[in-house]
């Protein structure tokens, strides 16, 4: 991430906007649970207003200084930030109620490196769990914002599918002005009954 585009994803103006519109919009028909995983915090803001939402947050981010600030910065919240690759976090598979993905796909260097962080987000996705994510819409400002750093664009009309092909359902893609939200649910658990029917 350049330094433009590191100052302003710290911004007083960006931690407006994702307190104000994004977070709202992206959550508005979501219920995260007990247990949620931010994936791409970057500096973290998204992370102030999400861990206000929920009752545990662990934030997966991949470059060090930025893990190292927000660790220090929310030491002893209901926050734990873990360094690590959003494509093989090493976390254990199953564990979390809701997963969140915020304005970072686009930073993550090819469609098949998104589609295995999708894969990635669905396998540590309890039964049931549901992931909620939102990406700013291709721009040429966007392009200039994004000089000497990695630029991969999420095309709304591909999304589906492709939330779809890393395992959800129930999955929904829609777009406003600026950006695309989608979201999808992992598959509950079969019961006892419906276990038993197909044995």
């Amino acid at each position: 991430m350049n330094r433009e585009h590191l100052a302003l994803c710290s911004s007083a103006e960006w931690a407006e906007a994702v307190e104000r519109w994004i977070i709202p919009w992206v959550l508005e028909t979501v219920d995260l649970g007990d247990d949620v995983l931010e994936v791409g915090p970057g500096p973290g803001l998204t992370t102030d207003v999400l861990r206000a939402r929920v009752a545990r947050l662990t934030a997966v981010e991949i470059h060090p200084d930025l893990a190292t600030a927000l660790a220090a910065r929310l030491a002893n919240t209901n926050v734990e930030v873990v360094c690590a690759d959003a494509t093989r976090t090493l976390l254990p598979a199953g564990r979390f109620s809701g997963a969140v993905c915020l304005t970072m796909l686009h930073h993550v260097p090819s469609h098949q490196k998104q589609d295995a962080v999708l894969a990635e987000i669905y396998r540590l996705l309890r039964p049931g769990g549901v992931l909620a994510g939102q990406d700013s819409l291709d721009s040429p400002d966007l392009r200039n914002l994004h000089h000497d750093d990695i630029y991969v664009p999420v095309d709304p009309s591909g999304l589906q599918a492709r939330v779809e092909a890393a395992g959800f359902t129930a999955v929904h893609v829609d777009t406003n002005e600026y950006a695309v939200r989608f979201q999808g649910t992992k598959a509950p658990a079969p019961t006892d009954a419906e276990a038993s029917t197909h044995q």
